[in-house]
Parts: structure tokens; C-alpha cells; sequence
């Protein structure tokens, strides 16, 4: 059996593998990427954020569209070519893709097709066209991310029946639709059918969506699904699908109550789950948990001192962004440099409209954990700028620490939630204060100012809204 030889294997080329495998490369280590999908990119790039945020983006235009009309601007009806959606959706990853590629040949990491299953603690088997090939590695790094969750009661066997991969290649246009789910999986993809012309209904099992989301920043949210979507459900599960004809049946129950629906196709986006099956793991000396999650310390160490693990594989919350910067404590670990992933302030974002961003503790994690707090809030319906863009259902939260003022979690509802969140997290991460905030001086008219507004909300002094009694500076 030849073995190939080298010094850091990377298995999977989503932005946690191709993160660690890019950097490890700067930082002059020989890579080598093992990843059995024909891009690099994972996923989330093929199959997930990156298809999934144009389709959004491209929609939202329909909706733009029909809101002019309040101002003047007036649009003969669209006309929609699903094909041309499709190719242009597809175009935008094929880039992405190739720039990924073109970057590993410039640091000269090589990238291997194939399927990597470990044989032994520092050896990986790789399944090719071609036949096998075998990799001897000193150290190693597994980014072999998630899949979605499709539990037996839905895996009916009907082509019907989607998950977020399949639904992401819109082939036509679903007259009735159900999203069983209410978390940003299925309310992303829900938006954009419904935006196409389905009647979407969303079934949630527990009392809200986004469960585990602050309710103050869900509640804008969830009045504008209301108006998008043709029907939520909350507080239903559904107990089981079953094919009727050329239409899916879904069954549904309510407390005591139980009833069933006809739908063209149903949306199954209840959660993802870990790739970790069939990777040899008990091979290389590497445990998992009960869920299939890759058991690792602070660095990304496993049970085996040679080999790492990050991203969605190995921990929650399953995000790009925090697999990629894992990748690079991983890296940093493995050069014998101190590093930790135990106090990252990880923002998370729903591509909702609006949309929902957050980052640090939220309310109700405060209270779990016993943590004292107070919170300050700025309505958008003050915001100039909101104002402008006919978008004042938002909402600015801060939570802070009572004693010394410190933010300890931040959150935005509203349009262009998305981008306004790094603000929050880099406050967090400075460890500014909510006097910090209220000090600096933010552009007007922006979206930004909700910022220095809800910090002075804090302190009883917020100009443009009505000030809770407080500690004057």
C-alpha cells in the first residue's frame, strides 16, 4: 500500500476546510485538502448561504417593486423566467468556486476529489474515480460540516417532499407550499417561494419562531411573516407525511385537537445534523458525542493529539463565519501558538426581511445562566433614515451588565440587520462599554445612529425617543 505523505490533511472544503487549509499555507506548513464535492466551498457555498442569499436578495427585488407604489413608482407587472433565475443563482457559486480554486493553486495547497474515511490514527483513505489513494499525516483537521435533518415520519420517498438542497433548485413554482419549521432555514426559503407566488404555510412546534431568539427582536419578525406567508402554525406538530395522488398530505396536531392539509411540496427544515457517519472516527482515536457532534477542547483538539476538528461537525451554532475562525485557532494550535475558540462572540444572522442579527447573551440566556443584566431598546420608528426606506418596523437592543455597564449581548430586527450586527459584535469584543456606544459619534442620517440611541435610552438621555428614568451620566 504507497502512502502519500504530508504534513497537514484538511478533510472538507467548506469555509471551515478551506479556511485552515489557506491559512496552515501561509503560515508555511505543506497542506494537503481532501473533499468530495466537485467545488470547494462546501455546503454552505454550493448548497446552502451563498444560493440561498441571492435567491433572497434577487426576490426581495419583487417585493421592492409592489412597495414603490406608496411613492410614486409605478411597475407593469414582472415577468419570471425560472431559468434564467436558476442559471444566474448557479453562476454566482461557480465564481465563488473557481476564486476558491485559483486561491489554493496560488499557495500551493493541493486539493484531492474523493471521499476521506480514516484508517488508522494518522492515516486517511481516500475514494477516487481511479481507485484508492492513502494519506500519512502528521497532523489533521476535519471539516466535514452538516447535513440537513430528515426525520422517518417525513422521509417518505416522494420528490415532493424537499429539504433545504433540493429547495434551493427552484424548478417550478409550488401553488400551495408547506415549511415544516420555523427557524431561519425555513423562513429564508419560505420568504423566497412565497415571494415567487406560493401560498406558504409555516408550521413551528414550539410557541414562536426562531426558538431561542429574543423575543423582543422575533416580534417585528414575526408580524411581517404573518402578512408573507398565507398561514403560521404554532404551537403544531406534524405527525407524519403520506403521498395523495400528484400532492403530499400532512397530518397535523394541536393539544387535542388534529387535522391534515394538501400541499405541492413540503419544505422539511427542522435542523441539521453532523457529518461525522462513516469516517473511520473510532480509527483515528476520535469520540463523538450522542448526537454525533465531534467531542473537542477549546483549541479543537480531539481524543487523538494529532487531529483537530471544527465547524458544524464538532459544535454548535452551525455557522461559516465561526467554523472559519475556528480553522484558525485549530491552525495557530497546531503551530504550538496559545489560542482558544472558548470566548468568541459569535453573531448570527436570519436573511428574513427583516432580518434578525445578535451576537453575545441574549435576555433570556442571561436569565438561564443566572446572570444579572439590564436592558436598553430604540424603536426604528424614530430612525430618520428608517423612515426613508419605509422601513420603521425595527427594533436596537443592548443587554448590559448593571455593575460595571459592559454590553453583554446586542441585537437588531430590522432592514439591514445583517451588516449593522458587526457594530455589536466589535463592542463586544473590545469589551466597550453602553457609554462607549452613546459617546461615539455615529453618521446621520443612518441606520447605525439606533446604536448610540439605545444607549442613551440606557441612561435616560436618547434624543429622538421618550427616555425611561435612569442614572444620569
Amino acid at each position: 500500500m504507497k502512502r502519500k505523505k504530508t504534513h497537514l490533511l484538511v478533510l472538507g472544503g467548506g469555509p471551515g476546510g478551506y479556511t485552515a487549509a489557506f491559512y496552515a499555507a501561509d503560515r508555511g506548513l505543506e497542506v494537503t485538502l481532501v473533499d468530495d464535492l466537485p467545488r470547494l466551498g462546501g455546503v454552505c457555498m454550493n448548497h446552502g448561504c451563498i444560493p440561498s442569499k441571492a435567491l433572497l436578495q434577487t426576490t426581495a427585488y419583487l417585493e421592492a417593486m409592489d412597495k414603490l407604489k406608496d411613492r410614486g413608482i409605478h411597475f407593469d407587472k414582472p415577468r419570471l423566467n425560472l431559468r434564467d433565475l436558476n442559471e444566474w443563482k448557479d453562476q454566482v457559486v461557480v465564481k465563488l468556486g473557481r476564486g476558491l480554486e485559483s486561491l489554493a493553486k496560488s499557495r500551493s495547497v493541493k486539493v484531492v476529489r474523493g471521499r476521506g474515511t480514516f484508517e488508522d490514527v494518522n492515516l486517511l483513505r481516500v475514494e477516487q474515480e481511479e481507485g484508492q489513494q492513502y494519506y500519512e499525516f502528521e497532523q489533521a483537521i476535519i471539516a466535514t460540516g452538516s447535513r440537513p435533518a430528515l426525520p422517518g415520519p417525513m422521509d417518505i420517498g416522494n420528490p415532493r417532499v424537499l429539504t433545504s438542497r433540493e429547495a434551493l433548485e427552484v424548478e417550478s413554482v409550488p401553488e400551495r407550499m408547506l415549511v415544516v419549521g420555523g427557524g431561519y432555514i425555513g423562513l429564508e426559503l419560505g420568504t423566497v417561494y412565497a415571494r415567487l407566488g406560493s401560498e406558504v404555510t409555516v408550521v413551528e412546534a414550539t410557541a414562536g419562531l426562531l426558538p431561542g431568539v429574543d423575543r423582543d427582536l422575533v416580534r417585528p419578525l414575526g408580524k411581517a411573516m404573518e402578512s408573507i406567508f398565507n398561514e403560521v402554525r404554532l404551537e403544531t406538530s406534524v405527525e407524519h407525511l403520506s403521498t395523495s395522488g400528484e400532492q403530499v398530505e400532512a397530518a397535523f396536531s394541536k393539544d387535542d385537537s388534529s387535522d391534515s392539509g394538501l400541499f405541492d411540496r413540503v419544505l422539511v427544515a427542522i435542523g441539521r445534523q453532523p457529518n461525522t457517519a462513516a469516517l473511520g472516527l473510532e480509527d483515528a482515536g476520535v469520540g463523538t458525542d450522542g448526537k454525533g457532534f465531534i467531542k473537542v477542547d477549546e483549541q479543537g483538539r480531539t481524543g487523538n493529539g494529532q487531529v483537530w476538528a471544527i465547524g458544524d461537525c464538532c459544535r454548535n451554532p452551525m455557522l461559516a463565519h465561526k467554523a472559519a475562525k475556528e480553522a484558525r485557532v485549530a491552525v495557530r494550535s497546531i503551530l504550538g501558538e496559545r489560542a482558544s475558540a472558548a470566548d468568541f462572540r459569535v453573531p448570527a444572522i436570519v436573511f428574513t426581511d427583516p432580518a434578525v442579527a445578535w451576537a453575545g447573551l441574549t435576555e433570556a440566556e442571561a436569565a438561564e445562566q443566572d446572570i444579572r443584566f439590564e436592558t436598553a431598546s430604540f424603536s426604528w420608528k424614530a430612525s430618520g433614515r428608517a423612515l426613508s426606506h419605509g422601513r420603521t418596523d425595527g427594533l436596537t437592543k443592548l443587554v448590559v451588565d448593571p455593575e460595571s455597564k459592559r454590553l453583554l449581548g446586542v441585537g437588531v430586527c430590522g432592514y439591514g440587520a445583517a451588516e449593522l450586527i458587526a457594530e455589536g459584535t466589535l463592542a463586544l469584543e473590545m469589551g466597550a462599554s453602553v457609554r462607549d456606544l452613546a459617546e461615539l459619534i455615529h453618521p446621520h442620517p443612518t441606520l447605525s445612529e439606533t446604536y448610540q440611541e439605545a444607549a442613551e435610552q440606557f441612561y435616560g438621555t436618547a434624543t429622538h425617543q421618550v427616555a425611561r428614568k435612569a442614572d444620569q451620566p
